[in-house]
């Protein structure tokens, strides 16, 4: 990471997220150690809990509001907010300032708190400046592009800058890595058969790329993705990439889901 020894050190707040707080801590404190990299000091506000994204993408906004202004509350303190997951950054940059519009007493706290919240990869190369990770890896890895990540946040190039700064790693793109992993938080839920459909033709994919490892920054999709490739009877390791670039590979690969 770039030396910002003489710079002050701005306070970051993580956003652990639900997924990783409960099934991938392990994503949550190569964050920190990256973050840290960049010569910010990180704290994790206990009060925090989920985004919203399901109940907002069942249509309850009333829930969604209530988990929003809590959010807000722990965080706002803050220089940045910051979270390893596109789809939680979308939700908590895109779409809580619409929950509170034209509210007087919400309105400028939630606008004002979305200008603060980074994806996480995004923060490292776009906010604090970051060009390469000081890892090490012999390995053969392929990206995935989550849909909230590219699609809201505009996060492509940035991860791809810092995989290819660890030492050893080659990166090989799968086909149309740009595509759907068919998980779409509640659409797996609603719509399993064309989930399933989505993510076979994204498992042949990453299978085709003669990858070793599967990487993504959205832990939703790398579950999804690593119980189609465990059903299917692949030998690809699926990680998420924030541990690959803090370095912290020695604990076992995503399982998945099902």
């Amino acid at each position: 990471m770039n030396d910002r020894s003489s710079a002050p050190s701005p306070r970051v707040g993580l956003f652990v997220t639900c997924l990783v707080d409960l099934f991938r801590p392990t994503v949550g404190f190569a964050a920190i150690k990256l973050i840290e990299e960049t010569g910010c000091t990180v704290e994790v506000p206990m009060a925090q809990t989920c985004c919203g994204q399901p109940a907002y993408n069942s249509g309850d906004r009333a829930d969604t509001r209530a988990i929003a202004e809590n959010t807000i509350s722990a965080f706002e303190g803050y220089d940045y907010v910051v979270a390893p997951s596109g789809s939680c950054a979308g939700m908590l940059k895109k779409h809580y300032p619409g929950l509170f519009r034209g509210d007087p007493a919400w309105e400028a706290r939630a606008v004002a708190f979305s200008e603060k919240v980074h994806e996480l990869v995004s923060f490292l190369v776009d906010v604090r400046g970051a060009t390469r990770v000081s890892a090490r890896l012999q390995d053969i890895v392929t990206y995935h592009d989550s849909c909230s990540g590219l699609r809201e946040l505009d996060i492509k190039a940035q991860p791809r800058r810092l995989i290819n700064s660890i030492e050893g790693v080659q990166l090989i793109e799968m086909r149309d890595p740009d595509v759907c992993c068919g998980f779409g938080g509640t659409f797996c839920v609603k719509y399993p058969d064309i989930s399933n459909a989505i993510v076979e033709k994204k498992t042949e994919n990453i299978d085709a790329s003669g990858a070793r490892t599967l990487l993504a920054g959205d832990l939703g999709c790398l579950m999804n993705m690593a119980g189609k490739l465990r059903r299917q009877g692949s030998k690809v390791e699926v990680r998420h990439v924030a541990e690959v670039l803090a370095g912290m590979t020695d604990t076992p690969p995503i399982a998945g889901r099902g």
